[in-house]
């Protein structure tokens, strides 16, 4: 009987899957453009490329576009730096020590099923309008993400190990430093992932409360003046600041689990 050969993939070139990524977005700005040039897309509906290539230049000529970058992602980073913190405490406590989580999982799992879009009405009222109000929203929005992940992650790490390095006379937080976290590094680098996605989506919301700077404030001063090429511009930065965010854990995977990319 012959045993069949295992299958031994060759690692792709770079060039390729850099041209593979590439398809989906040229194709959609291939279809923007021939839609724009054809007339099925009217520039009341949505301004053509080209012209929101010429908004982007004319935004970024008069510093409005690099000023509203600049606000929004002070905003929206302040607010995920909060929300990170929160969550991994909140989320080790829970899911390292039995009375955190009989003390704090099921409150926290009931703040998690509240829409954080919910608390746009009372923040306003308790924070007023300003800055305080919009950074907290992000931070609110990136808590449960963290706090969830965590907490699993930390309740999967090998129960013996942990056991292990107490019989040696580690204490608690060198345990939670040197066994508990990098085991459970996976589930947070999945946290930060859908956190920092969450800070983008929870930045539209929050500059959408009377903002007077941040790509937020630009969409609302060109929803005013049906200015259809500065409103995609915007809606592009957003995407692009998601895709960053993206890029930026895939980054962290790379650098703190090399053996995932071994194995691939």
């Amino acid at each position: 009987m012959v045993t069949p050969r295992a299958e031994v993939r060759r690692p792709r070139p770079r060039w390729y899957q850099v041209t593979v990524r590439a398809v989906g977005p040229l194709t959609l700005l291939g279809l923007w453009w021939v839609a724009s040039a054809t007339g099925l897309l009217t520039p009341d509906v949505l301004a053509s490329p080209g012209a929101v290539v010429g908004a982007v230049g004319e935004l970024w000529g008069d510093g409005q576009l690099p000023d509203a970058l600049a606000t929004s992602l002070t905003r929206s980073g302040l607010g995920l730096l909060i929300g990170l913190t929160v969550g991994l405490t909140l989320g080790v406590l829970t899911g390292f020590t039995r009375l955190g989580d009989e003390l704090l999982d099921s409150s926290v799992q009931i703040l998690r099923t509240i829409p954080f879009l919910a608390l746009v009405p009372l923040f306003m009222v308790w924070f007023g309008i300003n800055e305080t109000a919009k950074v907290l929203l992000i931070a609110v929005a990136t808590t449960f993400p963290m706090y969830v992940s965590t907490a699993s992650g930390v309740r999967g790490v090998d129960p013996k190990l942990v056991e292990a390095m107490r019989s040696f006379g580690m204490g608690r937080l060198a345990i939670v430093r040197e066994v508990v976290l990098p085991g459970a590094l996976p589930s947070l680098l999945a946290g930060l992932r859908l956190s920092m996605t969450l800070s983008v989506i929870a930045l539209i919301a929050a500059e959408e409360i009377n903002a007077t700077a941040g790509i937020g404030y630009l969409m609302v001063q060109a929803g005013s003046f049906a200015r259809t090429d500065v409103l995609a511009v915007c809606i592009l930065v957003y995407g692009l600041l998601g895709l960053l965010a993206d890029l930026i854990v895939r980054l962290l995977e790379r650098l703190l689990m090399p053996w995932r990319r071994a194995g691939r």
